[in-house]
């Protein structure tokens, strides 16, 4: 199967816009805005990071790729630093990808593909942003970080009310998750530059539009201050 199309499968899966390099002017991610950090209760506050998978990243313009990962890295160890817990969420499908429906149009095309199959190493997590033992790691089998996963048993456990979000894509995981937790009263800190789409104008809308009616939207530099000042 040539590049081309395992990136258009792939990007259907996290809902990546598929299509060539973009423009040296348009690759870098819209600065995110720069509001005052929140205020954040160290006991009640957990990190995401979504979809930060090698299949996935390696799907983002290489020029972006580096910087981002520099970004949630520092994010994932600002937050270790400031005690807060940090829970992964990948998507993986197993041997024979028994969890697509042929009659889901999105994942269907993935049985060709081997991609994000459990065990391969596209699908672990990048090695920039890997978890540390004892770090939770939640598998879902579809879009969002609560739809197919025991997500909010883990929050509920750990007593999580507000979600600092990092991931791949914007479009994607990002977005579903940000209206499946809001809808359960989530209170939500989107890390805007840790998150990416290959979009660069969908990024921009949903980071600077649309989230904002359900999360506060930061940058990493933002949320670092307020891991920093979390009590």
């Amino acid at each position: 199967m040539t590049r081309p199309l395992l990136a258009t499968v792939v990007a259907a899966v996290v809902t990546l816009a598929p299509g060539s390099s973009l423009p040296a002017d348009q690759a870098k991610p819209p600065a995110a805005p720069a509001p005052a950090a929140p205020t954040l209760d160290a006991k009640q506050t957990a990190v995401l990071v979504m979809d930060y998978q090698n299949d996935i990243v390696d799907l983002l313009p290489a020029q972006e790729r580096e910087p981002l990962l520099d970004r949630a890295a520092s994010l994932v160890a600002g937050a270790r630093q400031a005690g807060l817990p940090v829970i992964y969420v990948v998507v993986r499908f197993r041997e024979g990808y028994p969890e697509v429906s042929a009659q889901n149009p999105l994942f269907a095309s993935l049985k060709q593909t081997g991609l994000l199959r459990e065990g391969t190493p596209g699908a672990e997590i990048h090695a920039r942003v890997a978890p540390k033992p004892g770090e939770v790691v939640v598998t879902k089998r579809r879009v969002g970080a609560f739809s197919t996963t025991d997500l909010e048993t883990v929050l509920r456990a750990k007593g999580i009310h507000t979600l600092v979000l990092a991931g791949i894509a914007t479009s994607g995981v990002v977005l579903s998750t940000v209206r499946w937790a809001a809808d359960m009263d989530y209170q939500q800190v989107v890390v805007a530059d840790a998150c990416a789409d290959r979009d660069p104008e969908v990024h921009r809308v949903l980071t600077e539009k649309v989230f904002r009616g359900q999360a506060t939207t930061v940058s990493t530099a933002a949320a670092l201050e307020a891991f920093r000042k979390a009590k």
